[in-house]
């Protein structure tokens, strides 16, 4: 019997997602609009178009192509003034139907895994769809960390492992910990 896939793939979802919010609670909102150069991403074009993502894709999840018509992609990359506010509630919105297409995955049984969606009109299974959106939060995710410590500078406080502090975590093995614990 294969053990479920999707718990797994919750908590990565909680772990990347947790990681971007304590980056973001150490940036200044001066620095969030803020790129390093004229081609690059800011912090809140990263958030925005994650959060624009999240919610195309997994608006409607098992039901309907994860490229919604009313998303305007080009405009998540757009350069923008977005207030925090603003751009929290864009990211709380994201997450809030990643939560809803989990919970529908898992009521929809255990051969939801395999099931196909549609992103771009391109089939994917379940599994292969989520699968490749972790991949997505993970690689944004670490575009935010990296910023965010560059504006920091010297007051950024560690997400991991501090430099220097190998010894002492592997004596106490805790900070690797997923947000539920396991």
């Amino acid at each position: 019997m294969t053990a479920d896939p999707l718990p797994s793939l919750r908590v990565e979802y909680q772990r990347y997602r947790r990681l971007a919010e304590l980056a973001l609670e150490q940036v200044a909102d001066a620095d969030l609009c803020r790129a390093l150069d004229p081609d690059g991403n800011s912090i809140a074009v990263l958030v925005r178009h994650l959060a624009g993502n999240l919610r195309s894709r997994f608006t409607d999840f098992l039901t309907s192509d994860g490229e919604k018509p009313w998303r305007q992609r080009d405009e998540e990359f757009a350069a923008t003034t977005a207030s925090r506010s603003e751009l929290l509630a864009a990211w709380q919105a994201g997450w809030d139907a990643v939560d809803r297409a989990l919970a529908d995955v898992a009521a929809a049984g255990p051969d939801a895994g395999s099931r196909s969606v549609a992103i771009r009109g391109q089939p994917l299974s379940v599994l292969d769809a989520l699968a490749r959106s972790v991949a997505h939060v993970a690689y944004h995710t670490g575009q935010i960390v990296l910023l965010a410590r560059t504006f920091q500078g010297p007051s950024w406080r560690s997400l991991s492992i501090p430099r220097g502090g190998s010894a002492a975590y592997a004596a106490h093995p805790t900070r690797e910990r997923s947000p539920d614990g396991r």
